[in-house]
């Protein structure tokens, strides 16, 4: 067979074990690279598949349509907090789908236009400075949370939230430590968190841009710290957190 005819097969998806073990003795280069790919393929479906294991049961127990929810921004000094929640067609395919922490800038991005795309529906929500300083941070990623959930169509049927609890969500909920790099929704929603928050502080780099908030988007490093005693602080920057509240209290 060719090689065009080969790569066909794989593409079909309509491969056996023997033609695969016929492909291995097979010794041209353009052979072995096929099934290099065929097998990073294969093992990338097997890992997205162990994503979906919550969100399968919550399917088993009759709720069609799941949610995941998670934010991004709790810990920063500065700008919003951001809420996503999303919910996904069953076992939607979304190569690289994890962690929006263990992915690279580009690799974000390129999922952020997959989720919107392929998803049945998603809400961001983004909780400003005022009121994370008047409520508290918890609080404030609980608001969104309730927000981002609300705003969604259809009305999901279960939720799976990252780490945190909603005692007042109507709808049954699981929250789940590390969710994000356990539940493919909890994933998605992360990402889309993540990515929005970050395309805010980068914009809010060109109108504050003493401190650095394209670089470390408002996390406290030593050079947004010494930023903030060279400059003093701006509307962005969360008076209840240290070392600012500290430092605000010494001016």
């Amino acid at each position: 067979m060719t090689i065009k005819e080969i790569e066909s097969i794989f593409l079909q998806g309509s491969v056996t074990e023997d033609f695969i073990e016929a492909c291995r003795s097979d010794s041209r280069k353009s052979m072995q690279t096929i099934l290099r790919r065929y097998e990073r393929i294969q093992n990338e479906r097997a890992r997205l598949s162990t994503m979906y294991v919550y969100e399968r049961a919550a399917i088993a127990a009759g709720h069609a349509f799941v949610a995941g929810v998670d934010e991004a921004g709790r810990g920063p000094l500065a700008g919003p907090v951001a809420v996503a929640a999303v919910i996904l067609p069953q076992e939607c395919y979304l190569a690289r789908l994890n962690d929006s922490k263990k992915l690279s800038h580009t690799v974000r991005e390129e999922l952020f236009t997959q989720v919107t795309e392929q998803a049945i529906s998603y809400h961001i929500s983004l909780i400003d400075v005022e009121t994370i300083d008047r409520i508290n941070i918890l609080q404030a990623t609980r608001m969104g949370m309730y927000e981002a959930i609300a705003s969604l169509s259809p009305v999901p049927q279960e939720v799976l939230i990252d780490a945190v609890e909603l005692p007042n969500l109507s709808i049954p909920s699981q929250s789940i430590i590390k969710g994000d790099a356990k539940s493919a929704s909890i994933a998605a929603a992360s990402i889309l968190a993540k990515v929005t928050r970050d395309r805010l502080m980068e914009a809010y780099d060109e109108r504050y841009p003493n401190y650095g908030f394209a670089k470390h988007k408002g996390y406290g490093t030593r050079e947004h710290i010494e930023a903030i005693q060279r400059y003093g602080i701006c509307s962005l920057h969360r008076k209840s957190f240290e070392p600012i509240r500290s430092m605000l209290n010494i001016m």
